[in-house]
């Protein structure tokens, strides 16, 4: 099989089911994004392969899980409207992401100020994944109503998610992150 189709030569591409759409149609837009915020988390693990920490190997497990279900939510957004989504969201997808953000959240320091993004490279990777997911959401709420609640709340809870592991990771590592009036 062939990488290259020359299909979208002309600028569209298939959506889930075959209907073409433009390549800069708004459900590519948001699928699109989904696949770079995968893609920039996948990097950010990359960062800790030669790290040995605490939770080191639940936290792969826990990137593994969110790095399928965000394929998923990219192949829900590239399902035309009035099709049948092949694999769906539900509301235990969200809740997951909480109880890990609840736990991650209670072992790193409190916030008292806004801190910048960086610190070891994966933490700032996930840092750059969680803006990502941010722009991957904006997109996926100016689809409209065809997009579900469930997706648009899931990556609402990633972006949190990806922040509280990136303190996390950093913590782990020994990077102190650098608050806004630091200097």
């Amino acid at each position: 099989m062939k990488i290259y189709t020359k299909t979208g030569d002309k600028g569209t591409t298939s959506l889930v089911y075959g209907t073409r759409v433009a390549k800069n149609d708004p459900l590519v837009e948001a699928y699109g994004t989904c696949d770079e915020a995968n893609s920039a988390i996948g990097v950010a693990i990359s960062h800790m392969a030669t790290e040995f920490f605490q939770e080191k190997e639940e936290l792969d497990a826990v990137f593994h899980e969110i790095q399928t279900i965000l394929f998923h939510v990219g192949a829900e957004l590239a399902t035309p409207k009035g099709k049948e989504v092949k694999w769906k969201l539900t509301e235990e997808d969200i809740g997951k992401l909480e109880q890990w953000i609840d736990r991650f959240d209670a072992e790193v320091p409190p916030l008292s100020n806004f801190i910048l993004p960086g610190g070891h490279p994966a933490g700032a990777g996930l840092h750059l994944a969680r803006t990502i997911v941010r722009r991957a959401e904006r997109s996926a709420i100016s689809i409209g109503e065809e997009v579900s609640p469930n997706v648009l709340a899931y990556l609402n809870r990633l972006s949190d998610f990806l922040f509280v592991a990136a303190r996390l990771i950093n913590m782990r590592l020994g990077r102190k992150e650098k608050d806004l009036h630091q200097s």
